[in-house]
C-alpha cells in the first residue's frame, strides 16, 4: 500500500490548521505520559498504525513503560496498571472517539471532574479531537510508518 496523498503538501493550509492544534497541545496541562495514552488509545481505536508507531515511541521516550503500552487495549481489565485519573481519560478517549455509539456519558464526564477542572476537560476533549483528526488523516492517506 503506497501512500495516496500528502495533504502537507497539497493543502498546506489545512495542514498548518492541524499543526495549529499539535502547538496547543504542547503548552496544555495534561503531562506528556497522559497525553501519548490518549493517543496511543485513540489510534488503537481507530486502526492508525502511523500513530501508533509514532506515539508508542514517544511514550517511551518520555519513561512510560512498554508493558502498560501492550496492555493498553486491556485496560479495563489491567486496571492495577492504570491510576484512576488515567483510567478517566481512558474512558473519555474512547468514548469521544467512538462518538457514535453513546458520546462521553455523564458517568464518565462526573468522573472526570472528580480528577480535573473544566480548563483541563476542555483540555482532554482537544486533546481527543485531535488525535482522532490525525487518524483519519494518516489512516485515509495511507501515511507509511518510517521503517
Amino acid at each position: 500500500m503506497s501512500t495516496r496523498i500528502n495533504i502537507a503538501a497539497v493543502d498546506a493550509a489545512a495542514y498548518k490548521a492541524m499543526l495549529g492544534l499539535e502547538g496547543y497541545l504542547q503548552n496544555i496541562s495534561l503531562n506528556h505520559i497522559q497525553k501519548e495514552l490518549i493517543k496511543i488509545r485513540a489510534s488503537q481505536i481507530n486502526g492508525c498504525a502511523f500513530c501508533l508507531d509514532m506515539h508508542a515511541k514517544d511514550a517511551i521516550k518520555y519513561g512510560e513503560n512498554p508493558q502498560r503500552i501492550f496492555i493498553l487495549e486491556g485496560w479495563r481489565e489491567a486496571k492495577d496498571f492504570f491510576t484512576e485519573e488515567e483510567q478517566v481519560l481512558l474512558a473519555m478517549t474512547e468514548e469521544i472517539t467512538l462518538i457514535s455509539h453513546k458520546g462521553l456519558t455523564e458517568e464518565t464526564f462526573q468522573k472526570a471532574k472528580q480528577y480535573f477542572d473544566d480548563a483541563q476537560i476542555a483540555q482532554i476533549i482537544m486533546a481527543i479531537v485531535t488525535i482522532n483528526g490525525w487518524n483519519r488523516i494518516a489512516v485515509s492517506t495511507h501515511m507509511q510508518i518510517p521503517k
